[in-house]
């Protein structure tokens, strides 16, 4: 099968699809690693509303890529930024998701993102506004029976003037949650305005706050999601998490061996490259719990070019290669994203996306895929 795709300059030639697809194997019972997809929404695209307003979804959509996700045994990290949480997706409509998911798939596990986001980080005044922020979160989403991602807060970030303001807060947000929580750190590249999140902009300072958080109340931490696409500082503080307490990898560059581990331990997996490459989740961590290793890296690392691109600077519009895979796939009938950040990346991205996610086998339906690469190039002028 053969579609003609652009250069940078327009030139024309003809690619042959090179990818067998993965036939999809769902989790076993009992898996080698807890895996959690961070799930991205899908928009309405016949909505009135400007895309600088109040989120519009297709809950049909959006709940079919839950079900699929389900289905394949992951763990669902819902209402995260992968959702377009803070970039479109506000408050109320992720609170909504939330309760919308909790219905659909009740048997899934899932953690949902609670943080601060309606309290917007110009507007607070105080570590009192940021407590309130955060426990008004907590309340509404397990009120419904939600599991907590704790996720770092703009609003904290503006109005902390040392460590020890990171730990009062969590210490009090820790407190009201009723199960034990992820807490979630997410590097600048991710979002400009958490730059210098725990106090400082040091790492191993930084990481000693978040470990005495951790280590006032251990029992109330089920793990640590850090997304700083570095994974010599994820294995150097997974090192040295209390017991008990895990590790979910959130870099999106260094998965396959994260998740591996080596002599020492290994990182759970919370990512949002877990998204698009669903279909591979399950076999791979099956190969793991077998003790097949390098079936493991041989089923993932080739996925790993494809991830690179995906989450390549500016990192933040990461969500627009993840939902363009998706529409590719079939999941929903448009590519259309909230805020209008289906063009967030330029043409050659997604023909780059379109030749790595073939060569990885993950076209579901090379037909179909073909068909809707054809669409989005003519949107660009190419006949």
């Amino acid at each position: 099968m053969k579609i003609a795709l652009p250069d940078t300059a327009g030139r024309l030639a003809d690619y042959t699809l090179v990818g067998t697809p993965i036939a999809p194997k769902p989790l076993g019972a009992d898996p080698a690693r807890v895996v959690f997809s961070a799930a991205h929404v899908v928009a309405d695209p016949f909505t009135d509303a400007e895309p600088s307003g109040p989120a519009a979804l297709d809950w049909d959509a959006t709940m079919a890529f839950r079900r699929h996700l389900a289905g394949l045994g992951l763990g669902i990290a819902e209402a995260m930024d992968t959702a377009q949480r803070g970039m479109g997706l506000d408050w109320p409509g992720a609170l909504e998701l939330i309760r919308r998911t909790k219905a659909e798939v009740p048997d899934a596990l899932v953690f949902n993102g609670c943080g601060t986001d309606h309290l917007a980080a110009e507007a607070a005044r105080s570590l009192d506004d940021v407590r309130r922020a955060y426990l008004e979160q907590v309340e509404a989403i397990q009120a419904v029976g939600g599991r907590l991602v704790v996720m770092a807060s703009r609003a904290l970030a503006q109005v902390a003037s040392s460590p020890d303001d990171y730990i009062q807060v969590y210490r009090d947000v820790l407190a009201a949650c009723d199960q034990p929580v992820i807490l979630h750190w997410l590097g600048e590249a991710f979002d400009p305005a958490l730059k210098g999140y725990w106090g400082t902009s040091d790492f191993e300072a930084a990481m000693e706050t978040a470990l005495a958080v951790i280590a006032e109340d251990p029992a109330k931490v089920d793990g640590i999601k850090i997304s700083l696409l570095d994974k010599e500082k994820e294995i150097i503080m997974r090192r040295r998490l209390p017991e008990g307490v895990k590790m979910y990898t959130g870099d999106d560059f260094n998965y396959p061996e994260l998740i591996a581990g080596d002599d020492v331990g290994f990182s759970h997996a919370l990512l949002g490259i877990f998204d698009p490459l669903a279909m591979a989740v399950g076999q791979a961590v099956g190969q793991l719990g077998a003790g097949d290793v390098a079936g493991f890296r041989a089923t993932l690392d080739p996925t790993v070019p494809l991830a690179r691109l995906i989450f390549r600077a500016p990192t933040q519009f990461y969500k627009t290669g993840v939902v363009f895979l998706a529409w590719l796939n079939g999941h929903q009938d448009h590519f259309v994203m909230l805020g209008g950040a289906q063009s967030m990346r330029p043409l050659p991205y997604f023909v780059d996306c379109f030749r790595m996610a073939d060569a990885c086998g993950l076209l579901a339906d090379p037909d179909l895929a073909v068909a809707r690469m054809k669409r989005m190039l003519g949107v660009y002028g190419v006949a």
